[in-house]
């Protein structure tokens, strides 16, 4: 069994260098972290975890609960999390609430007996009484994804609105007037931003809002597939479908194709998070591309800077989108080009500001920006 003076030896550097490295006590730079974590890998050095706890009062584990690990949109955050967290000589602990809040709880629970430095969660819904607590303690906590309002924890999440909005606005610039939304779960922060962007372009345009143009999915490929029937068989069916999320998008393609319609002949179709089949898929989708590694980087260093004590005041951090005009949304060859919607931003809690940018296309679909302001792994 290899000792921490044999990691040392290997290393070429000192026991108290393999002591920093390992419990995070004392900066190290990246090069001599990198070469003890290597020797600590070679030789399959496990250091004693119970031991490092009584010493350190830290158990140099992140716990990282997410609400549905089936969609893959949360594998890139998740491979982020864990690269910043072994950069930092941290490990990861995964649990899945499947979005039901109290396994959610439950989750929190046992990663908190299992004595976890701190933790980053994807909501599955309102606050709770385990999370307002640990707000109260300082408990490092930061929110992906998805923010709980009044709650006061750090969050790192899209800029929904505004890319829900430029999504919205294509298609009307595209000349549809009656565009439908699938919808997701109503209680999540990001289903009711994309929500408010879908109205946004709405009253932009000055089309008037139809409240049966929208239909929930739930999030779920069988929710999208049944809220884009529930649209088509409307007495005056949209000509146009944004589906807010990347599940319920192949929800709505499954039910077009059963109603014997095409995309985008007979329905344009824009969805929401961007995966590498959304470019083979026939006809490619039109979609909005989430930042997905950074949105993981980005959380998982800011709770790091929280045990560092380094970050106090809790801060709601935007990240910007991406529009990738393809096939689906019916756009001409010339418009077809991702369009970076905003440059992202950081706020407190309280703050209402909101984007003035606004992306606009040349002939030869390069993305611009004018100034001039619009209205406004188990446990």
């Amino acid at each position: 069994m290899p000792t921490v003076q044999d990691v040392a030896r290997h290393a070429g550097v000192s026991v108290a260098t393999v002591s920093y490295v390992l419990n995070g006590t004392r900066f190290v730079s990246p090069a001599l972290r990198e070469r003890v974590l290597a020797a600590v890998r070679e030789l399959h050095y496990e250091p004693n975890a119970a031991a490092r706890t009584l010493r350190s009062n830290r158990s140099h584990t992140l716990g990282l609960i997410l609400p549905d690990l089936r969609n893959p949109f949360f594998t890139e955050a998740v491979r982020a999390v864990e690269d910043v967290a072994e950069a930092h000589g941290y490990t990861v602990l995964l649990a899945n609430s499947d979005e039901d809040p109290e396994r959610e709880a439950t989750h929190l629970r046992v990663l908190r007996a299992k004595h976890v430095d701190a933790l980053i969660v994807a909501p599955a819904g309102a606050p709770y009484h385990e999370l307002e607590q640990l707000v109260e303690v300082r408990f490092p906590l930061v929110l992906l994804d998805r923010d709980l309002a009044g709650l006061g924890a750090p969050a790192v999440m899209l800029d929904n609105l505004a890319a829900a909005r430029a999504a919205v606005d294509h298609l009307i610039r595209l000349g549809h007037q009656r565009v439908g939304m699938i919808a997701g779960r109503p209680p999540i922060s990001s289903t009711v931003d994309r929500q408010r962007g879908y109205r946004r372009a709405l009253d932009e345009a000055g089309l008037p809002f139809d409240e049966q143009l929208v239909a929930t999915g739930g999030s779920t490929i069988e929710g999208g597939e049944a809220a884009a029937s529930t649209l088509l068989e409307l007495a005056s069916p949209p000509t146009a479908i944004f589906a807010a999320n990347n599940l319920m998008t192949i929800g709505a393609v499954m039910a077009i194709e059963r109603y014997g319609l095409t995309v985008p002949g007979d329905v344009a179709l824009v969805g929401f998070d961007d995966l590498p089949w959304a470019d083979v898929f026939r006809p490619r989708l039109t979609t909005v591309a989430q930042p997905l590694y950074e949105l993981g980087r980005t959380a998982a260093e800011l709770v790091l800077k929280q045990l560092s004590g380094a970050e106090h005041r809790p801060r709601r951090v935007l990240l910007p989108g991406t529009l990738v005009v393809r096939d689906s949304s019916g756009a001409p060859e010339w418009l077809r080009a991702p369009i970076q919607l905003n440059r992202g931003r950081s706020s407190s809690p309280r703050s209402n500001s909101t984007f003035s940018g606004k992306a606009r296309l040349t002939p030869e679909g390069t993305a611009h920006h004018s100034t001039a302001s619009r209205k406004s792994r188990a446990l």
